[in-house]
């Protein structure tokens, strides 16, 4: 995987980050979701490299390789804009003043936190199977209680960690077909290691408490999404079963939304990688017109 790339450990402070990165062109940042780790986008970010970006590939703060600060009651140090931080810090680290983001699952609310937070530094963004969470919580419904349940049990304190890694195989069904066994592999051992699965815990544990806080706090305040907005969603997967037009939720947070399904389940940097890295290129490629970007 990631033939041509570099790959660092970089202290950003409280945690370090494993990052993958190639390339002297734009600036993309590959944010994962849950439970995968970067090597998710090991079929996506070589496209884009050919394409001329730059392309970075962290793990998210905890997951996989990178490390993460132990926890604290109120889950701060796991929230998304702490999250987000470690990620500025690192491209700072990398000598990247602006960078183009794309996030899927989990890695979207990093993603949409960094863009909104510091939005001088984000040129476009990418949002993949995602809408705010605030938006999830005040459309519970009893499908969308029963189809994402986990949220809700992860939340709990003690009982998911205790549970998951009591046999992480039985809980976390990977198949080494579909995701690429070398892919599999490294999911596989962070699957398996305690403190990864009690950030991921940590992760859905500030998502319904400090991150729903500031996303409420965002809209009170009138705050949007400035940038260009692409919000992509697996066709076969049920975001837009439970909660409708993802496109029509996004334009009450940004001004400049595109974006459609792709033909695919959950982890479609895995299953249709192809389609992905096209869609994405094809919003992304304005940056070469952009002088202000870093290469």
């Amino acid at each position: 995987m990631f033939a041509g790339f570099q790959t660092d450990d970089i202290d950003v402070g409280d945690s370090v980050v494993h990052v993958r990165h190639a390339g002297d062109g734009p600036a993309v940042v590959l944010l994962h979701g849950h439970p995968r780790t970067g090597s998710t986008w090991h079929s996506v970010a070589p496209s884009l490299l050919e394409r001329g970006f730059t392309v970075v590939v962290p793990d998210l703060p905890g997951y996989g390789a990178s490390t993460a600060p132990a926890p604290q009651p109120d889950h701060a140090r796991h929230s998304k804009r702490a999250t987000a931080e470690r990620i500025l810090a690192t491209m700072d680290a990398l000598g990247r003043d602006r960078f183009a983001l794309v996030g899927h699952d989990r890695g979207s609310y990093v993603a949409f936190r960094l863009a909104l937070d510091h939005p001088e530094r984000v040129p476009r963004l990418a949002l993949l199977d995602c809408i705010p969470i605030v938006e999830h919580l005040e459309r519970i419904t009893p499908e969308f209680a029963t189809a994402w349940w986990h949220w809700f049990f992860f939340a709990q304190p003690g009982i998911p960690e205790r549970v998951i890694l009591a046999d992480p195989d039985a809980w976390y069904h990977g198949d080494p077909q579909r995701m690429g066994q070398e892919n599999h592999d490294e999911w596989r051992r962070a699957m398996r290691t305690s403190s990864v699965v009690l950030a991921m815990l940590e992760d859905y544990r500030a998502g319904l408490t400090v991150d729903v806080a500031h996303e409420k706090e965002d809209r009170r305040a009138g705050r949007r999404i400035e940038q260009p907005l692409l919000v992509l969603w697996s066709g076969r997967d049920d975001l837009e079963e439970l909660f409708g037009d993802p496109l029509a939720i996004w334009r009450d947070w940004a001004d400049d939304v595109s974006g459609g399904p792709i033909d695919s389940g959950h982890h479609m940097a895995e299953e249709r990688p192809e389609a992905l890295a096209v869609a994405l290129g094809e919003f992304l490629d304005p940056l070469f017109g952009d002088p202000r970007h870093d290469a």
